[in-house]
């Protein structure tokens, strides 16, 4: 039998424009322990490796002096805790799908494509939110942060999942729209297609790629040359 091909796709800034909920969560938290607000773009910008890590360069650079009061890492913790507290109650208030996203998705069933997920976010609230905005059912396996011992820009994230769905990394493409979605590529020697404008403080020229697109029109032209 002829290997299918596989796809994985990055979710924040991929498939789904999470922004405005993560705008909402993070400066829930920033309000509650009293650090400044973000705008939607701002947000755009920390998004990629993680609540931590967002919440961390949120506030670290402007918070060195309050911090230096207490543990930092309880504190961090604490903001990191209630941020996905709030924001797993509040997942689909204003996400939406990327331009294109569920045709192609449609597409690729219908060319046999394997399709999966390579994401940051936690396992659980990824798979809340594809269940939530409709898209969870086509795709064969979603990998959080905490599935494996290791996520993005570590090769083995993209790599297990292939392996997990008994696919060929040679006949592997990655979507993503951040330089952590291209250093898991690179690394796991894989093609990546990556979106314009990402969530990244990166131009999109300072990022490896393969193919750059601005949404998912057209992507299927794209992807019919590597199958």
């Amino acid at each position: 039998m002829k290997q299918k091909f596989t796809i994985l796709f990055d979710l924040d800034g991929t498939l789904i424009d999470t922004a405005p909920d993560l705008m909402n969560a993070h400066n829930h938290v920033m309000k509650k322990f009293g650090y400044p607000t973000k705008s939607t773009e701002e947000i755009r910008d920390l998004v990629g490796k993680g609540a931590g890590a967002m919440i961390g360069r949120s506030i670290w650079g402007q918070a060195k002096k309050e911090f230096s009061k207490v543990d930092n890492e309880d504190i961090k913790k604490e903001m990191v805790n209630e941020f996905v507290n709030f924001y797993g109650k509040n997942i689909n208030n204003e996400s939406t799908l990327i331009h294109g996203v569920k045709d192609f998705l449609k597409w690729c069933k219908e060319e046999n494509i394997s399709m999966a997920v390579c994401t940051n976010k936690q396992e659980y609230l990824s798979n809340d939110l594809l269940k939530k905005i409709g898209i969870y059912d086509f795709f064969e396996y979603v990998a959080g942060s905490d599935t494996f011992s290791y996520c993005k820009p570590d090769p083995r994230h993209l790599t297990s999942v292939v392996e997990i769905l008994d696919g060929d990394i040679n006949k592997t493409i990655m979507i993503g729209d951040s330089e952590t979605d291209a250093n898991a590529a690179k690394a796991a020697e894989v093609p990546i297609i990556l979106l314009e404008n990402g969530y990244t403080e990166k131009n999109s020229s300072e990022i490896y790629h393969n193919h750059l697109i601005k949404d998912f029109v057209g992507i299927e032209k794209i992807i019919s040359t590597y199958l």
